[in-house]
């Protein structure tokens, strides 16, 4: 139950920090996004894993490093945490935007997957290789992939790389149904993509 709190808090605030960011206009969103991330990686790492994103759980799970048990409740956590930083970020803003955002389906498919396989990438090589075990850069490193992703990609997809996310951003009325599907297909994708890579690549750490 320890984890499951850690991956609802974690995540809580990250789709927080994105939903209150997009709607106030932050310049600096995507600093303030990845920095949410970085910290709660930090704070929660060593109880959960610090997944916050059901692709990276997938990721983790495929990898080895995650119990079978836990998948379905860390999903859970994370997307009721997604529910309810949308709810309260849709109040204090005072509802819905009118009209969410439009992005091309085909263009965030791409730029979701690829971006979401770098975000499992550094997770899976910085917090789960034996190359890098006790290492304490690993959430700066998760922290800067997911902020070099919103700078890159960001006007293209919405720049979620994480279906929880996703969710949230949906249930504020930032983006559409069809986004959220592709924050979910591209994402989980991405994610799986990142754990074959890294059993090939890491022959030893599997």
């Amino acid at each position: 139950m320890k984890k499951y709190l850690v991956e609802f808090i974690g995540t809580f605030f990250l789709v927080f920090t994105v939903g209150m960011a997009v709607r106030s206009g932050a310049a600096l969103a995507p600093l303030a996004i990845g920095s949410a991330l970085m910290v709660m990686v930090y704070a929660g790492g060593h109880i959960s894993g610090g997944h916050y994103n059901p692709a990276v759980t997938l990721a983790v799970w495929l990898r080895g490093k995650c119990e079978t048990k836990d998948v379905i409740p860390y999903w859970a956590a994370q997307l009721a945490a997604g529910l309810v930083a949308a709810l309260l970020v849709t109040y204090l803003c005072g509802g819905r935007p009118e009209n969410p955002a439009v992005h091309s389906l085909r263009y965030s498919v791409v730029v979701e997957f690829l971006f979401t396989f770098a975000l499992a990438w550094v997770v899976l090589n910085a917090a789960t290789a034996k190359g890098t075990a006790g290492n304490s850069f690993y959430g700066l490193a998760i922290g800067f992939t997911v902020l070099t992703g919103a700078v890159a990609v960001g006007g293209v997809s919405g720049g979620a790389f994480n279906p929880a996310v996703g969710f949230g951003v949906y249930l504020m009325g930032l983006e559409r149904l069809a986004q959220f599907g592709v924050y979910v297909v591209a994402d989980l994708l991405g994610g799986a993509a990142a754990a074959l890579a890294f059993k090939f690549a890491n022959e030893e750490s599997a």
